[in-house]
């Protein structure tokens, strides 16, 4: 599976950014999906998940109320609306996906099999 990230730019705080991940090589289907973020000099973090199933998704507590993960399993694609946006939340934005991950390992980055190259989100004061 190939992942491309697309999405990231500048925006003021309390604005919002829609990223796009689309998955390509092999469908989505089956796959759980997640987004992760890194900012500089900082251990890459769990953004929030969804199962392929499209059950509901699980967020970090601090994307929760503002960032919404949604997917289209026909078309391989996986989207992160972010609203509220914080000079905290910028960061490299990567997505990621995998077809054995439990749920206890969604927010462990090694346990994740694909991913894709990141999308930079600068959020300025």
């Amino acid at each position: 599976v190939q992942l491309q990230a697309s999405g990231g730019g500048l925006v003021q705080a309390g604005g919002s950014l829609r990223l796009s991940c689309v998955g390509s090589g092999r469908t989505l289907r089956g796959y759980t999906v997640a987004w992760f973020r890194q900012a500089t000099g900082k251990e890459r973090e769990f953004v929030g998940g969804i199962k392929w199933a499209n059950s509901n998704p699980v967020y970090a507590d601090s994307v929760k109320g503002r960032f919404t993960i949604s997917r289209d399993n026909a078309k391989s694609t996986l989207d992160l609306q972010m609203n509220n946006l914080q000079p905290e939340d910028t960061a490299v934005y990567y997505c990621a996906a995998s077809a054995t991950i439990i749920s206890s390992n969604l927010g462990v980055p090694s346990a994740w099999h694909y991913w894709g190259q990141g999308t930079l989100v600068t959020v300025s004061s």
